[in-house]
């Protein structure tokens, strides 16, 4: 793996970090205004940067051992640097000056795995580039830069969950957030628990997935029940008079945030785990997100001893689960799920706690 000197053949000015993270309940809420309790992950991206000595950019990917030169006015490129120059672009539309810049990136983060890598990588550019040049950048304004590059610029139609989570959340608790109105609080996990992560090893893309199809379902349901967004019905017998699969799309969605705001009350360990796996049996019923190597492992999980509750983290279609279990026996449920999972044909691996 090369370093930035290796590459630039100059030591950075500076660098930024920012971590993943894994969303406990909240999912695909965050494009419907509605509610999210992500936490961060220990695993991060770090950037590097420093002054292009010509008129380009230069980006390098350290894991892909890929580098990128481009100038401002060249189209969007694909890949990893779509976001590195979303975010260069949107902040000189904020009109801020942004010299040519060397770019290094080295990510923990794994990608396509539901952990918000690409969240990851924008929120630690930003970081970075805001050391460098002292702008005057808050952290929820990071974050909203962040969420536009993905959109403009890498194509998602993303919320802004896992921006404001890479930016504002640590290890240690969970941030309850309100996505309309970016209220926010930061609560503690259930007494006497912890975050068990699998990856199903089944990858999956965002902009290739059925992810932009569901957030239009969502709008054309919120359209026909005459709300701004779906985060403005709390019944969920109002999705009734809706065709299928709107009314499963919608009633999805508002009892996933009935689940976030009864969890944010501060709840047991047991009950938090049965609000995951309700959460879980709804991205897979009414969603329709989930895959059978997905339903395996949380199946696995959830009659684990020790397991409070599970679910799918992320958009779906693949990548990673979550559970919440008793705390100090993370290492040896994952040890023992991770086994049965791959006994059956799949090739999972742990991610959290990452020494696992």
């Amino acid at each position: 793996m090369k370093d930035f000197q290796q590459i630039f053949g100059t030591e950075p000015e500076t660098q930024a970090s920012a971590p993943g993270r894994v969303n406990l309940l909240g999912e695909h809420t965050d494009y419907n205004d509605g509610f999210v309790l992500p936490t961060a992950i220990p695993q991060r991206t770090t950037v590097k940067l420093g002054f292009s000595k010509n008129a380009q950019h230069h980006f390098y990917s350290a894991e892909l051992n890929q580098q990128v030169n481009i100038s401002n006015n060249d189209p969007t490129p694909s890949g990893f640097a779509s976001y590195i120059f979303g975010c260069i672009q949107l902040l000189q539309q904020e009109g801020y000056t942004i010299p040519p810049l060397n770019l290094h990136v080295t990510s923990q983060v794994p990608i396509g795995s539901g952990l918000s890598s690409s969240a990851a990588l924008e929120v630690a550019t930003l970081r970075g580039v805001r050391s460098l040049l002292n702008l005057d950048l808050d952290d929820v304004r990071i974050a909203q830069l962040g969420q536009q590059a993905e959109i403009q610029y890498a194509g998602v139609e993303c919320g802004i969950m896992d921006q404001m989570a890479s930016s504002l959340a640590d290890t240690d608790h969970m941030l309850f957030l309100d996505t309309r109105t970016l209220e926010r609080q930061v609560i503690a996990f259930p007494s006497g628990t912890e975050i068990l992560v699998i990856d199903s090893g089944v990858p999956r893309t965002l902009a290739g997935s059925g992810y932009n199809q569901r957030r239009a379902e969502c709008e054309e349901a919120a359209r026909l029940l005459e709300v701004q967004a779906l985060r403005d019905v709390s019944d969920p017998q109002a999705v009734e008079i809706l065709p299928e699969p709107l009314k499963q799309r919608a009633r999805h969605v508002i009892t996933e945030n009935n689940r976030v705001l009864e969890a944010l009350q501060g709840v047991s360990a047991q009950r938090f785990g049965e609000l995951m796996n309700a959460s879980h049996a709804s991205l897979r019923d009414d969603y329709e997100v989930s895959v059978t190597a997905l339903d395996t492992l949380v199946a696995i999980l959830q009659e684990t001893p020790g397991v409070f509750g599970s679910r799918l983290t992320g958009a779906g279609f693949g990548g990673a689960s979550v559970a919440l279990v008793a705390f100090g026996q993370a290492k040896a449920i994952a040890q023992n799920v991770l086994k049965r999972y791959n006994d059956v044909g799949y090739t999972g691996r742990i991610l959290v706690p990452a020494s696992a």
